[in-house]
């Protein structure tokens, strides 16, 4: 069933979704927050944009023009719904096609920040995925994996620009060392935890095309307290 909603915590933006569909959820709004963006920033793409979450919130932030690549055509359609419902239509762009065709169409060194926020599981024969293509997509690695990402990202990022994701802290390794395979140098990572004296969830990381070696670990982000409610560093993202 489709709904519009306003977007966690940001009053003047709507989302629409769609309950069979895999919605947006604080990933969504941790990464813009996290990304590095400054008055030069004139192109943003973000891979798997689903209903739009993450260029709508960088609209927020950024005058830069920002393009979004959603393989699924449904999705993609609630993500035209989105930008068009917030009067986004100048700034935002989404594309319906697979990243891994779209990317090859463009030329090289075309933006200075690329967002994504990828699968976070493996795909094996052994999976047990979801039946919907959907949430298939969006959680398990069928259509885009991180060697693929980081791949494009060495492509298509000008130098020095910026790529930064969402994943789980267990790929910590494995994401630093496709980095590198591309030529692009770690440069910040935080760790987001659901509560105190609980394991990491959540890993935001970004990294710099051609960059120079030095990584920055950023104090811990807790989301939420004993009682449930978001901590107040959380809730400053939806102020």
């Amino acid at each position: 069933m489709k709904v519009t909603n306003y977007l966690l915590g940001y009053k003047d933006l709507k989302i629409v979704q769609d309950n069979e569909m895999f919605n947006f959820s604080l990933d969504s709004v941790l990464l813009p927050n996290f990304v590095t963006i400054n008055k030069k920033i004139t192109n943003i793409l973000d891979i798997g944009c689903g209903n739009a979450p993450i260029p709508l919130i960088l609209s927020t932030k950024t005058n830069a023009k920002i393009t979004g690549v959603e393989i699924q055509k449904k999705v993609f359609d609630l993500a035209q719904e989105s930008v068009k419902i917030n009067n986004k239509g100048n700034q935002i762009i989404i594309i319906n096609d697979d990243i891994n065709n779209y990317y090859k169409k463009i030329e090289t060194d075309s933006f200075d920040i690329i967002t994504c926020n990828p699968p976070f599981f493996k795909y094996l024969e052994t999976s047990n995925i979801n039946k919907n293509d959907y949430k298939t997509i969006a959680r398990h690695e069928v259509k885009l994996n991180l060697s693929e990402l980081f791949t494009i990202a060495k492509k298509l990022l000008k130098n020095n620009g910026f790529i930064a994701i969402v994943h789980r802290p267990e790929r910590f390794v494995e994401v630093v060392e496709e980095m590198k395979r591309n030529n692009i140098e770690p440069k910040k990572v935080q760790f987001i935890y659901p509560k105190e004296n609980m394991e990491a969830n959540i890993m935001l990381i970004e990294g710099s095309k051609n960059g120079n070696p030095g990584l920055k670990i950023l104090p811990p982000i807790y989301t939420h307290l004993n009682n449930g409610e978001y901590t107040d560093t959380v809730k400053k993202y939806f102020e």
